[in-house]
């Protein structure tokens, strides 16, 4: 059988003007300066501001996306909300919500995915094989809202490694019979022996929000252990990091050293530098280290593409990998014939 080529026809980003710095953060946090600028890997990082709510914010990429394919929502058959749901308000449909900032175009349904910082990768998966699979659908918005820094506690030390999470919005646009930036091969691997290891303590069925959860902190993030999670995540992740990334240019055609752009997320310096060499690609000449807006969960992919292109780092015929790790724990890995 042969399918249909997909590409990716367009995408946007919005980045909230405001920032921690890291001097703010080292502050709130007690963790010196340097560690967190050398070690962590952060100069500052965005949060949002009064109006950046996490729909709102894929909604203002979206736009920009359209814009971009010079088309409109209603040139759209579906949209896919690969955000988190940590949004505007529990129990809503983030994707419908977003078809109705949009302008409610009546041509496009809407759905919901889930799988943390992965969730994008899986958006674009989704999207390309119902395109592949369904001839009425020839153009799909996957998009995404992210705010999780609000969920951070500077004072937990438990929960020190994901100080940097932040606020952003992205959005692609992804096309049928379109050989423009060619979506290839997409990878992904979940391991549910880590399910258990961050969560937010109150707010579901087991333990419900209370005054007594809020006074004790228990509405944010939290790692009930960090140094055994640090202990039986550390090599797995970055061999999972190495296994979707071979699965993806394997599907693809392609072999790392084929690879010419890596859309790595941001994690602490060490492990960037790890993943990147692993593959035989330069950490600094061959991906983009997003030190001064931190990590933005599953958006970091398409801000890293961003990036790539306006500093001259991705040119037409490059193969460009976008990577993505989630808590749960996911690992997720993609291919884009650039160009």
């Amino acid at each position: 059988m042969v399918f249909r080529p997909v590409g990716l026809e367009s995408w946007g980003i919005y980045l909230p003007k405001e920032r921690h710095t890291s001097e703010y953060i080292s502050i709130q946090t007690g963790i010196p300066k340097d560690i967190i600028e050398k070690k962590f890997g952060l100069k500052s990082k965005t949060i949002p501001g009064v109006e950046d709510h996490t729909v709102a914010m894929g909604a203002k990429a979206s736009f920009q996306a359209l814009e971009r394919a010079n088309i409109t929502a209603n040139d759209l058959d579906l949209i896919i909300w690969a955000g988190e749901v940590y949004a505007e308000r529990p129990m809503m449909t983030y994707g419908i919500k977003l078809q109705q900032l949009l302008g409610n175009p009546r041509r496009s349904w809407a759905f919901d995915i889930n799988q943390r910082c992965g969730t994008f990768l899986v958006g674009m998966l989704l999207a390309k094989s119902l395109i592949q699979t369904n001839p009425n659908i020839k153009r799909v918005l996957v998009a995404s809202g992210y705010r999780n820094s609000d969920l951070i506690n500077y004072k937990n030390q438990r929960s020190r490694f994901m100080i940097s999470l932040a606020a952003s919005g992205v959005a692609a646009i992804i096309r049928a019979d379109y050989k423009t930036n060619e979506i290839l091969g997409i990878s992904a691997i979940s391991d549910g022996r880590f399910a258990d290891d961050v969560y937010v303590p109150a707010g579901g069925t087991i333990e419900p929000i209370s005054a007594e959860a809020i006074e004790q902190d228990l509405t944010y993030l939290d790692v009930p252990d960090p140094e055994g999670l640090k202990e039986r995540l550390d090599k797995y992740s970055m061999d999972s990091f190495v296994k979707v990334i071979d699965d993806a240019l394997e599907q693809s055609g392609y072999r790392q050293e084929d690879i010419d752009y890596l859309a790595l997320l941001h994690m602490k310096r060490s492990a960037f530098e790890y993943v990147a060499k692993a593959v035989g690609v330069d950490p600094y000449k061959q991906a983009t280290y997003l030190e001064n807006i931190g990590h933005n969960g599953q958006n970091d992919g398409i801000i890293s593409l961003e990036y790539g292109i306006k500093n001259g780092k991705i040119k037409d015929g490059d193969i460009v990998v976008l990577t993505a790790a989630g808590i749960g724990w996911a690992w997720n890995a993609g291919v884009i014939k650039w160009g």
